[in-house]
Protein backbone atom coordinates (compact mmCIF):
# COMPACT_ATOMS: atom_id res chain seq x y z
CA UNK A 1 0.00 0.00 0.00
CA UNK A 2 3.03 2.04 0.90
CA UNK A 3 4.50 1.37 -2.34
CA UNK A 4 1.57 2.24 -4.21
CA UNK A 5 0.71 5.70 -2.40
CA UNK A 6 4.94 6.60 -2.91
CA UNK A 7 4.46 5.45 -6.69
CA UNK A 8 1.70 7.58 -7.45
CA UNK A 9 3.15 10.65 -5.83
CA UNK A 10 6.51 9.99 -7.52
CA UNK A 11 4.06 9.98 -10.81
CA UNK A 12 2.57 13.26 -9.32
CA UNK A 13 5.83 15.06 -9.15
CA UNK A 14 6.99 13.62 -12.40
CA UNK A 15 3.73 14.55 -14.22
CA UNK A 16 3.93 18.17 -13.18
CA UNK A 17 7.31 18.26 -14.05
CA UNK A 18 6.92 17.25 -17.35
CA UNK A 19 4.21 19.97 -17.39
CA UNK A 20 5.99 22.64 -16.42
CA UNK A 21 8.94 21.18 -18.80
CA UNK A 22 6.55 21.72 -21.69
CA UNK A 23 4.82 25.30 -20.62
CA UNK A 24 8.54 26.59 -20.11
CA UNK A 25 9.46 25.09 -23.66
CA UNK A 26 6.40 26.23 -25.09
CA UNK A 27 7.01 29.88 -23.87
CA UNK A 28 10.78 29.92 -24.84
CA UNK A 29 9.42 29.09 -28.59
CA UNK A 30 7.24 31.80 -28.12
CA UNK A 31 9.13 34.16 -26.77
CA UNK A 32 12.10 33.38 -29.55
CA UNK A 33 9.84 33.52 -32.04
CA UNK A 34 8.16 36.86 -30.81
CA UNK A 35 11.61 38.11 -30.74
CA UNK A 36 12.30 37.30 -34.50
CA UNK A 37 9.17 38.56 -35.54
CA UNK A 38 9.83 41.95 -34.49
CA UNK A 39 13.40 41.67 -35.35
CA UNK A 40 12.14 41.15 -39.04
CA UNK A 41 9.10 44.46 -38.71
CA UNK A 42 12.68 46.50 -37.41
CA UNK A 43 14.45 45.05 -40.66
CA UNK A 44 11.28 45.81 -43.03
CA UNK A 45 10.77 49.25 -41.58
CA UNK A 46 13.96 50.43 -41.69
CA UNK A 47 14.18 49.09 -45.20
CA UNK A 48 11.41 50.60 -46.28
CA UNK A 49 12.26 54.24 -44.24
CA UNK A 50 15.99 54.21 -46.40
CA UNK A 51 14.15 53.07 -50.06
CA UNK A 52 14.50 55.26 -52.43
CA UNK A 53 10.67 55.19 -53.01
CA UNK A 54 8.64 57.65 -51.13
CA UNK A 55 5.71 55.51 -51.67
CA UNK A 56 7.49 53.00 -49.50
CA UNK A 57 8.60 55.52 -46.98
CA UNK A 58 4.66 56.20 -46.78
CA UNK A 59 4.21 52.94 -45.92
CA UNK A 60 6.93 52.22 -43.06
CA UNK A 61 5.09 55.98 -41.85
CA UNK A 62 1.78 53.83 -41.41
CA UNK A 63 2.76 51.24 -39.87
CA UNK A 64 5.44 53.31 -37.22
CA UNK A 65 2.09 55.29 -36.46
CA UNK A 66 0.28 52.14 -35.34
CA UNK A 67 3.45 50.95 -33.44
CA UNK A 68 3.19 54.62 -31.51
CA UNK A 69 -0.27 54.45 -30.81
CA UNK A 70 0.44 50.53 -29.22
CA UNK A 71 3.15 51.57 -27.29
CA UNK A 72 5.21 49.30 -29.12
CA UNK A 73 8.04 51.29 -30.53
CA UNK A 74 11.82 49.67 -30.66
CA UNK A 75 14.85 51.78 -30.69
CA UNK A 76 15.01 50.67 -34.58
CA UNK A 77 11.74 52.03 -35.17
CA UNK A 78 12.85 55.48 -33.33
CA UNK A 79 15.86 55.72 -35.82
CA UNK A 80 13.62 55.35 -38.59
CA UNK A 81 12.13 57.94 -37.46
CA UNK A 82 14.76 59.97 -37.28
CA UNK A 83 15.71 59.35 -41.04
CA UNK A 84 12.29 60.14 -41.85
CA UNK A 85 12.11 63.48 -40.07
CA UNK A 86 14.96 64.26 -41.77
CA UNK A 87 14.25 63.39 -45.12
CA UNK A 88 15.58 66.13 -47.68
CA UNK A 89 17.29 67.99 -45.02
CA UNK A 90 19.71 65.31 -43.17
CA UNK A 91 19.66 63.32 -45.59
CA UNK A 92 19.31 64.36 -48.88
CA UNK A 93 19.78 62.27 -52.66
CA UNK A 94 20.42 64.10 -55.96
CA UNK A 95 19.38 62.97 -59.48
CA UNK A 96 21.05 64.54 -62.05
CA UNK A 97 22.29 67.54 -59.22
CA UNK A 98 18.63 68.18 -58.35
CA UNK A 99 17.53 66.71 -54.89
CA UNK A 100 15.22 63.89 -55.18
CA UNK A 101 14.06 63.51 -51.52
CA UNK A 102 13.00 66.62 -50.27
CA UNK A 103 9.70 65.22 -48.70
CA UNK A 104 7.92 67.93 -46.57
CA UNK A 105 4.95 65.99 -45.80
CA UNK A 106 6.82 62.90 -44.62
CA UNK A 107 8.84 64.94 -42.25
CA UNK A 108 6.16 66.45 -40.65
CA UNK A 109 4.27 63.04 -40.30
CA UNK A 110 7.34 61.64 -38.68
CA UNK A 111 7.58 64.65 -36.22
CA UNK A 112 3.77 63.89 -35.51
CA UNK A 113 4.64 60.38 -34.22
CA UNK A 114 7.58 61.38 -32.59
CA UNK A 115 5.21 63.14 -30.12
CA UNK A 116 3.55 60.06 -29.89
CA UNK A 117 6.49 57.94 -28.73
CA UNK A 118 6.92 60.82 -26.39
CA UNK A 119 10.66 59.92 -24.98
CA UNK A 120 13.48 61.68 -24.62
CA UNK A 121 15.00 60.75 -27.59
CA UNK A 122 12.51 61.42 -29.49
CA UNK A 123 12.26 65.21 -28.00
CA UNK A 124 15.95 65.71 -29.22
CA UNK A 125 15.01 64.13 -32.56
CA UNK A 126 12.41 67.26 -32.80
CA UNK A 127 14.65 69.63 -31.14
CA UNK A 128 17.20 69.20 -34.32
CA UNK A 129 14.03 69.34 -36.32
CA UNK A 130 13.31 72.38 -35.52
CA UNK A 131 16.55 74.22 -35.60
CA UNK A 132 17.66 72.73 -38.94
CA UNK A 133 14.16 72.41 -40.65
CA UNK A 134 13.19 75.09 -43.28
CA UNK A 135 9.94 74.49 -44.03
CA UNK A 136 7.34 76.32 -41.60
CA UNK A 137 5.05 73.30 -41.66
CA UNK A 138 7.31 70.49 -40.63
CA UNK A 139 8.39 73.14 -37.91
CA UNK A 140 5.31 73.53 -36.98
CA UNK A 141 4.43 69.96 -36.62
CA UNK A 142 8.23 69.19 -34.28
CA UNK A 143 6.95 72.54 -32.33
CA UNK A 144 3.34 70.72 -31.58
CA UNK A 145 4.99 67.33 -31.08
CA UNK A 146 7.96 68.91 -28.46
CA UNK A 147 4.63 69.94 -26.69
CA UNK A 148 3.11 67.22 -26.54
CA UNK A 149 6.52 65.62 -25.23
CA UNK A 150 7.03 68.40 -22.31
CA UNK A 151 10.42 67.54 -21.75
CA UNK A 152 12.67 70.31 -21.12
CA UNK A 153 15.64 69.44 -19.69
CA UNK A 154 18.07 72.96 -18.98
CA UNK A 155 15.35 75.36 -20.88
CA UNK A 156 16.57 73.59 -24.21
CA UNK A 157 13.27 73.07 -25.73
CA UNK A 158 11.74 76.31 -25.14
CA UNK A 159 15.31 78.20 -25.71
CA UNK A 160 14.96 76.05 -29.03
CA UNK A 161 11.76 77.48 -30.14
CA UNK A 162 12.17 81.20 -28.87
CA UNK A 163 15.27 81.05 -31.26
CA UNK A 164 13.50 79.51 -34.18
CA UNK A 165 10.53 81.97 -33.16
CA UNK A 166 12.99 84.63 -33.96
CA UNK A 167 13.82 83.42 -37.10
CA UNK A 168 11.17 83.04 -38.54
CA UNK A 169 9.68 86.20 -37.86
CA UNK A 170 12.13 87.89 -39.32
CA UNK A 171 12.19 86.11 -42.44
CA UNK A 172 8.40 84.69 -43.20
CA UNK A 173 6.34 84.91 -39.93
CA UNK A 174 3.22 82.33 -40.66
CA UNK A 175 0.44 82.43 -38.48
CA UNK A 176 0.15 78.75 -37.65
CA UNK A 177 3.53 78.11 -36.78
CA UNK A 178 3.22 81.18 -34.09
CA UNK A 179 -0.19 79.01 -32.96
CA UNK A 180 1.63 76.18 -32.26
CA UNK A 181 4.69 78.04 -30.96
CA UNK A 182 2.04 79.53 -28.21
CA UNK A 183 0.59 76.71 -27.70
CA UNK A 184 4.10 74.55 -26.62
CA UNK A 185 5.28 77.36 -24.21
CA UNK A 186 1.84 77.34 -22.71
CA UNK A 187 2.51 72.98 -22.03
CA UNK A 188 6.36 73.82 -21.67
CA UNK A 189 5.93 76.26 -18.94
CA UNK A 190 5.94 74.35 -15.71
CA UNK A 191 9.03 72.56 -16.84
CA UNK A 192 11.20 75.86 -17.46
CA UNK A 193 13.32 77.39 -14.94
CA UNK A 194 14.36 80.38 -16.93
CA UNK A 195 11.39 82.08 -19.03
CA UNK A 196 13.15 85.32 -19.96
CA UNK A 197 13.01 83.56 -23.37
CA UNK A 198 9.22 82.73 -23.69
CA UNK A 199 8.43 86.49 -22.68
CA UNK A 200 10.22 87.89 -25.82
CA UNK A 201 9.42 85.45 -28.02
CA UNK A 202 5.41 85.95 -26.96
CA UNK A 203 5.79 89.65 -26.77
CA UNK A 204 7.37 89.69 -30.40
CA UNK A 205 4.15 87.34 -31.21
CA UNK A 206 2.15 89.33 -29.92
CA UNK A 207 3.06 92.67 -31.57
CA UNK A 208 3.89 91.73 -34.68
CA UNK A 209 0.89 92.72 -37.08
CA UNK A 210 1.69 90.33 -40.34
CA UNK A 211 -0.17 87.64 -37.99
CA UNK A 212 -3.95 87.60 -37.55
CA UNK A 213 -5.18 89.03 -34.15
CA UNK A 214 -6.40 85.91 -32.54
CA UNK A 215 -2.92 84.53 -32.65
CA UNK A 216 -1.62 88.04 -31.13
CA UNK A 217 -4.65 87.97 -28.83
CA UNK A 218 -3.40 84.59 -27.53
CA UNK A 219 -0.03 85.20 -27.05
CA UNK A 220 -0.72 88.65 -25.42
CA UNK A 221 -3.02 86.76 -22.84
CA UNK A 222 -0.24 84.03 -22.06
CA UNK A 223 2.01 87.09 -20.94
CA UNK A 224 -0.44 88.39 -18.85
CA UNK A 225 -0.93 84.72 -17.24
CA UNK A 226 3.18 84.97 -17.09
CA UNK A 227 2.70 87.80 -15.26
CA UNK A 228 0.50 87.03 -12.72
CA UNK A 229 2.08 83.93 -11.77
CA UNK A 230 5.43 85.90 -10.88
CA UNK A 231 3.46 88.71 -9.33
CA UNK A 232 2.14 86.14 -7.15
CA UNK A 233 5.69 84.95 -6.33
CA UNK A 234 6.63 88.18 -5.53
CA UNK A 235 3.85 88.78 -2.80
CA UNK A 236 4.52 85.41 -1.48
CA UNK A 237 8.46 86.27 -1.02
Amino acid sequence: MKINKLFAVGLSVMMIGATVFAQSKKENETSVESEYMSNMEDVVVTEMANSDQRDNKLVALQYLDSAAESGNVSPDMVAALNQLAGEGISTQSRTKGRMSNNYPDIRAKACEILGKVGTEEAAHILADVVRYDNEPWVISSAVKSLGEIGFNDNDKVTDTIAFISNRVETLTPTSSLANEIIDAYEKLLPNTQNKRPVIDSLSRIAQDYRLVRPVRTKALELLRSLSGTDSKKDNKN
